[in-house]
């Protein structure tokens, strides 16, 4: 019974990762047909005589057996799959137009300008890395300093819009796309390797970043609306992202709340499925998205999950002008 495949399908173990031309419920019935060649029978199943079983776990856009994806043997298995097989693109969308701090990615912090800053510390990490930018100027300092560019639209609403145009106009076979923000120059190699790794559960459709508050962080730190909370369920999946401080402790003073919980802060980096990231951007804006200002809303209203990365390393984004002298004195303590 053809499959349709058109690559050589890797196996390990008892899973198998493969690319068909046949639709997911077309891969099914496959599947079943091959079962009853076979020898295996309705009744089987039943009887719990089972001889061959071979089942569809999951597709690019989809997941059917979330239950046997959380099996040990198969997320052994699909890790060491994805190790190799899976091809990540980095973009880094820069926009010259900044409310708060016009002409940012060009600002100079230790001699370079943030840009480069953000691009030298991604350009190792990934199969491939270009600048998104929809301004000349912003395009010719990353040409200068050696670095890739892909001009985009000056009409999109996010950065995660940005990165698809930038994605559609790149091409290649990439898996996963990996979304750096143009404003983090301390982003750490391991960091974008942690979200990476969210992507070794095939059920992951969209990953992200977060780091704990530390117990010596301020509470004017913890309650600075431009440093987005995050709160997780047990298997590390955001809940929910806000610009207040989740969750509100009752009965203890704001003082002592990160005495007495563990608060998280979102560092700004997304990684998607390609297939996902066409969709996230064909979705109108969301009620909760326009409320807080904060475009991973409109993902979680509609229905999709948010795989979340720990990292320990401190990074600083900047924001504004007194964010840059922040990151100048960063640099002189902790970088060198």
């Amino acid at each position: 019974m053809p499959l349709g495949l058109h690559n050589q399908s890797v196996f390990y173990d008892q899973v198998a990762q493969f690319t068909s031309t046949l639709s997911a419920v077309q891969l099914i019935d496959s599947l079943k047909q091959i079962e009853r060649e076979i020898g295996r029978s309705p009744q089987d199943k039943a009887r719990e005589v089972i001889k061959i079983d071979i089942d569809l776990l999951a597709s690019e856009a989809e997941v059917f057996k979330a239950e046997d994806l959380k099996r040990a043997y198969v997320r052994e298995g699909l890790a060491e799959l994805n190790k190799d097989a899976m091809k990540f693109l980095g973009l880094i969308p820069a926009r010259y137009a900044s409310t708060r701090f016009p002409a940012k990615p060009l600002a100079i912090l230790g001699g370079k300008p943030v840009i480069q800053r953000v691009y030298e510390q991604v350009v190792n990490c990934v199969d491939d890395a270009y600048v998104a930018t929809d301004d000349e100027r912003i395009a010719q300092v990353v040409c200068n300093f050696g670095g890739k560019v892909v001009m985009t639209s000056t009409s999109h609403r996010s950065g995660t819009d940005r990165c698809r145009e930038a994605a559609m106009k790149v091409g290649g076979d990439f898996d996963v796309v990996i979304n750096i923000q143009g404003d983090e120059p301390f982003i750490h190699p391991s960091q974008i390797e942690t979200v990476k790794h969210c992507f070794d559960d095939a059920a992951t459709q969209i990953a992200t970043l977060v780091k704990p508050f530390g117990a010596d962080a301020s509470i004017e730190q913890l309650q600075n609306p431009n440093s987005p909370k995050v709160v997780l369920d047990k298997d590390q999946h955001a809940l929910y992202f806000s610009r207040s401080v989740i969750p509100y402790l009752r009965g203890i003073e704001p003082s002592e709340w990160l005495k007495h919980h563990t608060y998280y802060k979102h560092i700004g980096l997304y990684a998607y499925r390609r297939t996902v990231l066409d969709e996230i951007t064909s979705l109108p804006q969301s009620s909760l998205e326009l409320a807080e200002s904060l475009e991973q809303l409109r993902w979680l209203e509609n229905g999709y999950t948010i795989k979340v990365g720990m990292t320990d390393v401190e990074t600083i984004g900047i924001d504004t002008p007194d964010d840059l002298k922040r990151a100048e004195e960063f640099l002189k303590n902790h970088v060198g």
